[in-house]
C-alpha cells in the first residue's frame, strides 16, 4: 500500500481543514443512517418501510 498518498492527504487536512458546515453534514449523514439501522434492528418501522422477502424457487430437476 502507498503510504506517501496518505501521508499527502492527512497533511493537506491539517493545512486546509474543512469547514463546520461540511463536518455538520456528515455528521448529520451519519446520525440518519445510525437511525435506520436501529429502528431497523428493533423492528420499529413501519410496514410500508419493510422489505419483504421473495420466497426462494428450489430448482426443478
Amino acid at each position: 500500500m502507498n503510504y506517501t498518498r496518505i501521508l499527502l492527504r492527512m497533511a493537506k487536512l491539517a493545512r486546509h481543514p474543512p469547514s463546520m458546515k461540511q463536518v455538520m453534514i456528515v455528521v448529520v449523514v451519519i446520525a440518519i443512517c445510525l437511525a435506520l439501522f436501529g429502528l431497523e434492528y428493533f423492528e420499529l418501522l413501519p410496514d410500508c418501510m419493510q422489505l419483504e422477502r421473495a420466497p426462494r424457487k428450489l430448482p426443478r430437476f
